[in-house]
């Protein structure tokens, strides 16, 4: 008996060990960042991604799908035991449920993780087995991406940066009034510094609150149990011809390099450095409404971004040890549904003319980018109405302030994007001969067949582009 025993835990040792080694050189693990800029929508399209890839009936573009190759998808443990779970089935819940509604914003980083069991494609697919695809998808907050530009700063730099761009901003007013009438020379108040600190969080607040994109220190909108600590306790300021030791601007500069090294770098190197995939999602359309110098915003914001990415292939033997490059990147532009079909080529266009200068530099390093529009869940339905005698392209939906049906017209997107983008780096105060008009629509009661995810506009495509070429 104590020899079958052994035998027994033998065998079952070599059949562990085995499946080990299978799963580590046989199935592939990709890590898909997520993450969003204001008012993007980035906990509907985890939701609704998920939700298509679990039942793939409106995924037509995503060409495993189409060749009948995948067998199955599921929901498996997460491998990073110390993060929370992406609570998808509670999200799913609030916009499939008899009352839908918009989930709520994820405020902190969380991870899930679909498995894909695929028949290879290819001449030999009769010959192969089946294999493993895991996606672990790993949602962030926008900020915490807008952080990474920090780490290229001085505070001086990002100071003076900063208090340029608030200038013009008219929600920053108390905030400038506050920080010019300090003296950084004096010496440090820790009362001063607080009034300076909430000011400033204030300021970053009523930005988000006004779909802003550049709100940055981003831990100060998401303090978690760092608020009212000495790293969240600090402000841009007018550097002073003086700046003694224990003054207000040395803490504040102080305070402001422990922010990068103990929140923003810990970050890079724990979750962002590893991730192998990613997905930015924008606005554009709300950028547009607001005007010229939000979509100016945008695009520098963009390009920013992309500048905190390690973008471009690594070998075979450098991922063994632990190397890793973002190889693709996909931005997309959401809210595609509150515009007519007819309409949605200018605002990829649109979209792919604001990345510009960050896309060729990704592409020049190797990886692959792509701009797109999107809606993750399709909220409205289209129609062609009559507009000072002319038939426009229009969009039906219920209204989210009054739960009443609306008819949309935002406004003609311009054919070539220059037209936007020209007046919005010169500064102009407004669009000169257009006027474009945003309603925001509850999502719609579904009524799903077995077999389908819920109605997206363009969903496939992006999954295809992220990672149709590991399946």
């Amino acid at each position: 008996m104590a020899f079958s025993g052994l035998t027994d835990g033998i065998t079952r040792g070599i059949e562990g060990a085995g499946a080990s080694l299978s799963e580590t050189f046989f199935d592939t693990t990709l890590r898909l960042g997520v993450t969003g800029l204001s008012r993007a929508g980035k906990t509907v399209f985890i939701t609704a991604l998920v939700a298509n890839l679990l039942s793939r009936g409106r995924m037509p573009q995503l060409k495993a799908q189409a060749e009948g190759r995948i067998q199955a998808v599921y929901l498996q443990p997460q491998p990073d035991v110390t993060l929370p779970r992406f609570d998808y089935e509670a999200h799913l819940a609030a916009l499939t449920g008899d009352s839908p509604r918009w989930p709520a914003s994820t405020r902190a980083i969380s991870e899930l993780r679909l498995s894909f069991r695929v028949q290879p494609g290819g001449f030999l697919s009769s010959w192969r087995a089946p294999h493993t695809l895991h996606l672990d998808i790993v949602d962030y907050p926008g900020e915490w991406l807008l952080d990474l530009a920090l780490l290229d700063q001085t505070f001086e730099q990002w100071a003076e940066a900063t208090l340029a761009r608030l200038e013009r901003r008219p929600e920053a007013a108390a905030f400038l009034a506050l920080a010019r009438s300090e003296d950084g020379a004096l010496r440090l108040e820790e009362a001063r510094a607080r009034a300076l600190s909430a000011t400033f969080t204030a300021y970053l607040t009523a930005a988000r609150d006004l779909g802003r994109v550049d709100v940055t220190p981003g831990r100060f909108l998401l303090p978690g149990d760092l608020a009212g600590s000495p790293v969240l306790t600090f402000a841009p300021l007018p550097k002073p011809a003086l700046t003694p030791r224990a003054s207000l601007w040395r803490e504040m500069e102080r305070r402001y390099e422990a922010y990068k090294a103990r929140v923003v770098r810990p970050f890079f190197r724990d979750h962002f450095a590893k991730i192998d995939r990613q997905v930015v999602l924008a606005d554009v359309l709300g950028a547009i409404h607001q005007g010229p110098r939000a979509v100016e915003d945008l695009r520098r914001t963009m390009a920013e971004i992309l500048q905190a990415f390690r973008p471009g292939r690594i070998s075979w033997l450098g991922s063994l040890f632990g190397g890793r490059r973002v190889e693709r990147i996909l931005f997309a532009a959401t809210k595609a549904d509150h515009l007519h079909h007819e309409q949605h080529p200018a605002l990829t266009a649109i979209t792919a003319s604001l990345l510009a200068e960050a896309k060729s530099r990704a592409d020049f390093s190797g990886a692959r980018t792509e701009a797109l529009s999107l809606a993750s869940l399709r909220a409205t339905v289209e129609e062609t109405v009559a507009r000072d005698g002319v038939m426009v392209p229009a969009v039906r939906g219920t209204l989210l302030s009054s739960a009443k049906p609306a008819l949309m017209y935002p406004g003609a997107l311009p054919a070539d994007p220059a037209r936007l983008l020209s007046p919005a780096r010169e500064g102009a105060e407004a669009w000169l001969d257009a006027d474009y008009h945003l309603m925001t629509f509850a999502p719609a009661r579904l009524s799903l067949r077995p077999g389908e995810g819920p109605p997206h506009i363009r969903l496939d495509r992006a999954v295809e582009f992220l990672i149709g070429d590991q399946l």
